[in-house]
């Protein structure tokens, strides 16, 4: 039977929180298939305890806090590996060391681990933690969960010193009073911040999505739930396991595949962890991000914007940034390299955020 529980996870400055200005990025693409936002509702699949639950996160505003209903899946849930969705891609070479495994040590995609050991490389709130190697009932972590929203949506966040600097600026003070509230929603997993900023590089965003969307639907963990598909994104070691072939069926150029699975596989070896990055300042852990291949200046400093949250973090070299700040300065065309970094070299601490706020004003 399907086990229900409700979380309550309080939200910091509350003044300067608007679920409903979240909910308005959350629902920003059709094409967006690991959560749905519906009648003021987020619905996400996540991982708790090695099972996967659906949460549906409601805004209440007089507890200021949102509501969390928390349901297992139940038998429901199958194929947690992918692998029956991996048969599928037709490559010249096969999928190496896949196998059908069952229980929660499907999550690790691996035919030789249950998967815990790697597992344990993603650490905190974020990503998969969580995961374990038991079949026993399904048990709800709550403090786990609280931790996982909270980061995701930036609930811990006090935004009154952006909101300080936003008054005084010539380009944010207009962004940060139309869109009070917007939290920097983040990327609540590492490998997914690091596959989605590859993924992006230098094609249109609504092909980024539907990249995004056939690598979540060919490898991710798939379940049914009240008649609507539900995933949860692959785990490193399901894609450390492929062939370049198996992304390039799907239109990733093959320089593209192997990025990302060479990225896999450094994941799954340790060689990149969430917990390094984590010991590390924000030059540091920049520096380590950009040596690896596919990973520049940009890919690093966004994923240190949506996963690690190093406020400081700037993306430079983002297209959307550069239109958004022809938009806002009412510039007769792009601005330059040199012409952003003018613009933007007094934000300081508030560079994330303000990055977020000029994204939003694009849609």
């Amino acid at each position: 039977m399907s086990q229900q529980t409700v979380v309550n996870i309080p939200i910091t400055d509350h003044d300067n929180f608007s679920f409903a200005e979240c909910l308005v990025f959350l629902g920003r693409s059709e094409k967006e298939c690991l959560h749905y936002v519906e009648g003021g509702v987020v619905q996400k699949m996540i991982v708790s305890n090695g099972q996967p639950v659906l949460v549906e996160i409601s805004d209440d505003a007089a507890s200021k806090a949102l509501r969390v209903t928390v349901r297992s899946t139940g038998d429901r849930a199958n194929d947690l590996n992918g692998s029956n969705r991996l048969k599928e891609l037709k490559g010249p070479r096969g999928l190496k060391g896949l196998n059908d495994l069952s229980g929660a040590n499907e999550l690790s995609g691996s035919n030789d681990l249950n998967g815990s050991n790697r597992l344990k490389e993603l650490k905190g709130p974020r990503g998969l933690q969580g995961l374990n190697d038991s079949n026993d009932s399904m048990s709800i972590d709550e403090v786990y969960i609280r931790r996982y929203i909270s980061h995701w949506l930036h609930l811990d966040a006090d935004l009154r010193s952006f909101y300080d600097f936003a008054a005084k600026d010539t380009v944010l003070a207009s962004l940060a009073a139309r869109y009070k509230g917007l939290r920097l929603i983040g990327i609540p997993d590492l490998f997914e911040a690091l596959t989605w900023s590859i993924t992006g590089q230098q094609i249109t965003l609504g092909f980024a999505y539907t990249l995004r969307q056939r690598f979540i639907q060919a490898f991710g963990h798939h379940a049914v739930i009240d008649g609507k598909d539900h995933y949860v994104y692959p785990h490193p070691s399901v894609i450390a396991a492929l062939e370049p072939a198996s992304l390039i069926s799907m239109q990733f150029s093959r320089s593209k595949a192997d990025y990302i699975i060479r990225l896999a596989q450094s994941m799954t070896d340790g060689h990149l962890t969430a917990e390094q990055l984590e010991n590390m300042d924000y030059q540091q852990a920049r520096e380590h991000l950009i040596s690896f291949r596919g990973i520049g200046n940009w890919s690093a400093n966004y994923v240190l914007m949506k996963y690690h949250r190093h406020y400081q973090a700037l993306p430079l070299e983002d297209a959307g940034l550069h239109n958004a700040l022809k938009y806002q300065l009412q510039l007769s065309s792009k601005p330059s390299l040199a012409d952003v970094k003018t613009y933007t070299q007094h934000w300081k601490e508030h560079a994330a955020y303000a990055t977020f706020y000029l994204w939003r004003s694009l849609y």
